[in-house]
Parts: C-alpha cells; structure tokens; sequence
C-alpha cells in the first residue's frame, strides 16, 4: 500500500512536471490562455506580471476547501498535491528554463501535448490539477441541469474570448483554441483510449461481496448490481457486481475492489452510451 502510494505520487509530480513545462516553455511566452485557471493566471501575469504558480494555487486552494466533502479524502490530498506542485514547478521552472518564441503553431501545439500529458499523468492517479473542473462539479452539484462538461466548455471560452481582449488579438485566442483542442483530445487518447464514450462498464467477480459492496456504496456514487456467478473451474459459488461508472471513476474503483480483495477478478469494458440517472438523460 505504502509503495503504490509513493509511485502514485511519483506520477503525479511527474504530470506536474510537463504541464510545468506547457505553460513555462510555450504557452505564457507566446500569450496563449491555454483555458481553466491557469489561462486566468496566464492573463492576470501579463497584465500585473503577477507569478502563475502562485496565483493558480491562491485561486484553487479555497475551491479545493469548498469542496473537501465532495471530492473525497484521497482525491482531495492528490488534488491539493498536484495543485501544489505545479505552482511550485511553474515558478521555480521560469526562472532557469528558456521560453520557446519561434512559431507559435509549433508553441500553441506542443504546450497542448505538454499539458494533455501532465493532465493525464495526474489525473491516472486519481488526482488533478484543479481549476474550472472543480468549480465545475460544485455547481453540478446544486444545479444538476448543467452538465460538466458543459460547464467546463464554457469556462474555457470564457477565457479565450477574454484573452483575445487582453492581447488585443484575435489570433491569441485561436491559438489558444488549437492549444485546448490538442490537450484534451491527448488526455482523452492516454486516459480513455482511442475511443471516447459516455462511460465504461465494469464487472467485478469476487468472493468478499459484502464488504466490496458496502465500500464501493460510501466511496464512490454510482448504482451497483449484484447477480449471482458460479466459477466453473473453481466449482465456487460468486458474486458479480456491475456498475456503470465514467472513466475516470474507473481508477478509484479498481483500487477500492483491489484493496479489499486482490484475488478479485475485474473486467473493464466501454459502454458507447449510458442512458439513466448520473449519465445520459434522454
């Protein structure tokens, strides 16, 4: 346990690393807002010269407090570390990593796999970086009308659009567009794989059902069924659970069954679409 946690957090600062990198090396120095916060720390640097590291973790620390009962004990700690850690990466990376200013396709690219890769890295772990998807799953949670992503979306446009007025140009704010395009469609490829879906679907076979079942109802927010298995080579009588989650559940779900049995047998398949009650709504 000891050792998947340090490795958890190995990767985790790694992730913290890269998306250093995006905003150190290319997006800053060529202004691009590359979206969430830390477009906003981006600009507010620019107009006040103001630290991004540290303006971005002054923004998420209160919205990480706001919603400690929401996120979780351990996706909350990730959280606050990989906030953590790529403020002080930020601000500590600019001062001796030289900025890329040559052509600023190349630069609104690169930053885009750097940060989709840093994302991803943090977020494979059960952490993230914090920003607007915070804010995002707070106001989900009192107006269940407005979807995150959704949500999300509109932050980021928000802040291009801004952007485009603060640099008193038009092509910044497309940069920045290609810059969150490219993230998002690499945290997609590294997380979900090459498909991206509403959801995955996911079996459980193992003997300690019970205690299984009672810790995946506290801990994670997703509808579980219970169906009765017979393992034909053991000859032993099984439970199966299935429970729709979305993906990136899927990590905190395979560690809370692996936890409390690690004989457990866990098949994880993609659900093109998911259609009820935390998912879809026709």
């Amino acid at each position: 346990m000891i050792k998947k946690r340090i490795i958890d957090y190995m990767i985790i600062a790694l992730g913290a690393c890269l998306y250093a990198l995006s905003v150190v090396i290319f997006t800053a120095p060529n202004n691009i807002a590359p979206g969430g916060l830390t477009g906003v720390a981006t600009l507010i640097n620019y107009l006040f010269k103001l630290p991004i590291g540290t303006f971005i973790f002054l923004m998420n620390v209160p919205l990480l407090f706001l919603s400690v009962k929401k996120l979780g004990k351990e996706y909350f700690v990730k959280t606050l570390a990989g906030t953590a850690l790529v403020a002080v990466f930020i601000d500590i990376l600019t001062l001796f990593i030289p900025p890329y200013r040559g052509n600023m396709l190349l630069a609104c690219i690169f930053g885009g796999i750097f940060n989709g890769s840093g994302i991803a890295l943090i977020f494979s772990r059960g952490g993230s970086s914090g920003g607007t998807d915070i804010v995002a799953s707070l106001i989900n949670k009192y107006r269940p009308q407005f979807s995150i992503g959704h949500l999300i979306m509109f932050s980021d446009a928000l802040i291009v659009t801004i952007s485009a007025f603060v640099y008193n140009s038009i092509e910044a704010g497309l940069y920045a567009v290609i810059s969150i395009f490219v993230s998002s469609r690499l945290i997609d490829r590294i997380i979900y794989g090459a498909s991206r879906d509403n959801g995955k679907l996911m079996f459980i076979i193992t003997e300690k059902h019970d205690v299984i079942l009672r810790t995946l109802l506290s801990k994670v927010s997703r509808g579980i069924t219970v169906l009765n298995a017979y393992g034909a080579y053991s000859g032993n009588n099984k439970k199966l659970l299935v429970c729709a989650v979305r993906p990136n559940e899927v990590y905190k779900v395979n560690s809370i069954v692996k936890s409390l049995d690690l004989s457990s047998f866990i098949i994880v398949t993609t659900a093109t679409a998911i259609n009820g009650e935390g998912f879809k709504k026709q």
